[in-house]
């Protein structure tokens, strides 16, 4: 079981590690304030290059279902990853 979170909650949060695994075109399009993009190949292939065990990352993509996937791998391996429900898209619905 993975830990997600609604966009509603993740506005409420403070500083937060926030990763935007969509491709670049769509980061640099428009992308939630303060994310990182790192794609999804990347933290695959090598996880402990971008991501602490000790910290908390949320993630999100463009509709939640990527991130959700990439969310169990990453929490598979111990790493403590939350899916941003509905990505992207539902950040932009909500404003």
């Amino acid at each position: 079981m993975i830990n997600s979170i609604s966009v509603s909650e993740l506005k409420r949060l403070g500083n937060i590690n926030l990763i935007d695994i969509r491709n670049v075109e769509q980061y640099n399009n428009n992308h939630i304030n303060n994310a990182v993009n790192i794609n999804t190949n990347q933290l695959l292939i090598n996880p402990d290059k971008y991501l602490n065990k000790g910290s908390r990352y949320y993630i999100y993509c463009q509709k939640g279902i990527q991130s959700r996937k990439l969310c169990q791998i990453l929490s598979n391996k111990g790493f403590n990853v939350v899916n941003v429900q509905g990505g992207y898209e539902a950040w932009i619905l909500s404003e």
